[in-house]
């Protein structure tokens, strides 16, 4: 028999309270505050004549600015960066929403995540392949200027090999230098997490198809906190787990709901996007969209601003990426809407 010393049991019935406590107001009453004024219209000005795509990647990164990169105006298919390559699907915009500089055009089918390193880097990653098959399906590092650096995986090519991806969803960057990539976007291939050394050498990889610790349905953002260990958003699986750096399980959260993103500050803040519970019987039913807010040191969801859209009538609504800036407020990249938008704290 297994026994737990007082400290494991006080550590099971807080996540257990937690639980409880992060259900959503119908159901269990939450009554969590929502600290941020709602904004109704899109935040960010485009271009003459250009309008917003998708957009689930979005980063803040630093000194006012966030990076965002969005599909050309389009998701997918006729209209998206596959085929509109003349537009740059990444932007820098200050916190007023102006743009401050982009690029990236002609290389990208799928934007999807991103991540800005210590050295001000960007890393973006491309997580579908181009119908003739001569791009996608990659990771690319940018400088600041926009210039590439580095690109991991073959382009169009898919794999579950050291150097193949699937859909690679996220991508993230220890301090040491080390790069994780969560690969693997429709629930039953991929489904794991690649680790590679600062120069994109093959360390290791982790996960599987499941659901039990260690394994993913469909592991779709990735962040770090200042203790080193690697938070997963494992959506299909209405779940945030955490892991050490070699990729060891520690536990497993459900209070952030059914996260599409998770981004967490240099404070430890943890923001959690919530994007597709109740859209889906198989999808967190009885939980609120929205986006929950927590300390990445403890696990409390201490605010949740909810999904503007009561009635989505497809299968995501509002925030599927989300950001911080050192204020509180808050950067939302929105699929279905085409839209960013931007949560002032009150």
């Amino acid at each position: 028999m297994k026994i737990f010393s007082s400290k494991h049991l006080f550590g099971l019935l807080v996540l257990v309270f937690l639980n409880a406590c992060s259900q959503p107001d119908e159901l269990a009453g939450t009554y969590l505050p929502n600290p941020y004024a709602r904004a109704e219209s899109s935040f960010g000005q485009l271009p003459l004549g250009r309008e917003w795509g998708a957009v689930s990647a979005i980063h803040y990164a630093g000194d006012g600015t966030l990076w965002v990169a969005e599909r050309c105006g389009g998701n997918r298919g006729p209209g998206s960066c596959e085929d509109r390559l003349d537009v740059d699907p990444i932007l820098l915009l200050d916190t007023e929403g102006n743009v401050l500089r982009s690029f990236g055009a002609g290389l990208f089918v799928w934007p999807h995540g991103i991540f800005v390193d210590a050295d001000k880097n960007l890393w973006v990653t491309d997580a579908a392949t181009a119908r003739e098959g001569r791009k996608g399906n990659q990771v690319h590092k940018f400088s600041p200027e926009g210039e590439l650096l580095m690109s991991l995986g073959i382009p169009g090519v898919v794999g579950n090999g050291h150097y193949y991806f699937v859909a690679p969803n996220d991508v993230l960057v220890a301090p040491n230098g080390d790069i994780f990539v969560a690969d693997g976007h429709n629930g039953v291939q991929g489904n794991r997490i690649v680790k590679y050394d600062r120069d994109g050498v093959y360390i290791t990889q982790w996960g599987g198809t499941g659901a039990e610790g260690g394994e993913f349905r469909v592991p779709h953002a990735l962040a770090m906190d200042s203790q080193g260990r690697l938070f997963v958003a494992d959506r299909g699986n209405s779940r945030i787990q955490l892991f050490d750096q070699d990729g060891q399980f520690l536990m497993t959260w459900t209070q952030f709901g059914r996260p599409s993103d998770v981004f967490i500050d240099a404070d430890d803040w943890l923001y959690a996007a919530d994007s597709e519970s109740g859209t889906g019987a198989d999808r967190n039913p009885g939980w609120q969209r929205g986006i929950r807010v927590g300390k990445a040191s403890d696990g409390f969801v201490t605010a949740f601003t909810p999904d503007p859209v009561t009635n989505p009538t497809g299968t995501t609504s509002h925030g599927e990426g989300v950001t911080a800036d050192e204020q509180g407020n808050l950067y939302a990249g929105e699929v279905a809407e085409s839209a960013v938008r931007k949560f002032t704290r009150r």
